[in-house]
């Protein structure tokens, strides 16, 4: 069966390759991602990913069509990717010494149009960042385009002093949730 990925991330494709998946095509969905006003980070990676499932469903039938979205959650706060140097750093300094959570939205939708969702947590916690941690990673731009402000799979995996969960969910996309999910749609996986 047709798989289509319907993200522009290249994190998610590489995260398929891991465990032997290769879409089919790959096909971003345009939608707006502003959280709704006060929508939980849990809600949001959820409603985002089959968002971008449907959109992209639509133009794709009798194929599964995967969407996904990783949200960053500090209590009731979503991070999103920071928008310049600055946000960065208050995400930064937010994290630091404190547990947060990544929420990986999984939605596959199935060749009737169908939704099947996942939503997976993942916690999260960060040693005491000093000013000058902060500030390298600043400089290394390596928090460009991350929910959250970093890379766990890259320099800020330095940062992380315990994770409970999936770790791939942190990276971008929860493996084992994603093999179980399209194999029991009839996906050869």
């Amino acid at each position: 069966m047709t798989l289509i990925l319907a993200s522009a991330s290249p994190r998610r494709v590489d995260l398929l390759a891991q465990i032997g998946i290769t879409p089919d095509e790959i096909a971003p969905a345009h939608i707006d991602e502003t959280p709704l006003k006060n929508e939980l980070p849990r809600k949001l990676a959820a409603r985002l990913a089959q968002s971008k499932a449907m959109a992209v469903a639509k133009d794709h039938p009798n194929s599964l069509t995967l969407g996904a979205d990783t949200v960053v959650g500090v209590g009731r706060r979503c991070l999103p990717k920071p928008a310049d140097e600055t946000e960065a750093r208050q995400y930064l300094e937010m994290l630091s010494g404190r547990r947060h959570h990544v929420y990986g939205g999984l939605c596959i939708v199935d060749k009737d149009g169908k939704a099947h969702n996942r939503l997976i947590d993942t916690a999260v916690k960060f040693k005491r960042l000093s000013h000058q941690e902060i500030e390298n990673y600043i400089a290394s731009r390596e928090w460009e385009g991350k929910a959250g402000a970093y890379a766990i799979q890259g320099l800020g995996g330095a940062f992380v002093e315990k994770i409970v969960g999936s770790y791939s969910n942190v990276v971008g996309l929860s493996l084992c949730e994603t093999k179980n999910l399209l194999v029991g749609l009839g996906h050869k996986g």
